[in-house]
């Protein structure tokens, strides 16, 4: 019997994928958890109805990430940190700190966990900070660390 999965199942497949089962396995288990239904001409069409959605949806998902690199490359954010003796500063610089002055200065929503410190800045000057935008887009925002 051809069903179409709706989770995944060990052994057998992915969610959303048509695969054969046995008649007993498929009415005693996949039907019964609800881990699948049959594969009839209404829900095969269905199926194909929800995977175009979910493809637009990453589309305009992906575009949205691209204007906003495109938009990063223009911009830049400055962030005060304290500052000893002969410019050598007193702690570092975090992404959340980032996140927060992008906000205030820029009014742009930039979550802490997509930038890509390989470590805190611990130096003043003007640093690029590599955003991860989408799964295939990487912005820049170049932040501006001055003394206190």
């Amino acid at each position: 019997m051809k069903v179409i999965l709706l989770e995944d199942v060990k052994a057998l497949g992915k969610k959303g994928q048509v695969v054969n089962a046995s008649d007993a396995y498929a009415r005693n288990v996949l039907f019964s958890k609800k881990l699948a239904v049959e594969a009839t001409n209404k829900n095969l069409n269905d199926l194909k109805l929800q995977n175009q959605h979910k493809q637009k949806v990453e589309e305009e998902n992906l575009e949205a990430a691209k204007a906003l690199a495109k938009r990063l490359e223009d911009l830049k954010v400055e962030v005060k940190i304290k500052t000893g003796e002969g410019g050598k500063t007193f702690g570092s610089v975090s992404t959340k700190e980032i996140s927060s002055a992008a906000k205030a200065q820029l009014d742009l929503e930039l979550d802490k966990k997509k930038m890509q410190l390989a470590e805190p800045i611990k130096s003043l000057g003007m640093h690029e900070v590599p955003l991860r935008l989408h799964a295939k887009v990487t912005g820049i925002l170049r932040v501006h660390v001055v003394a206190e």
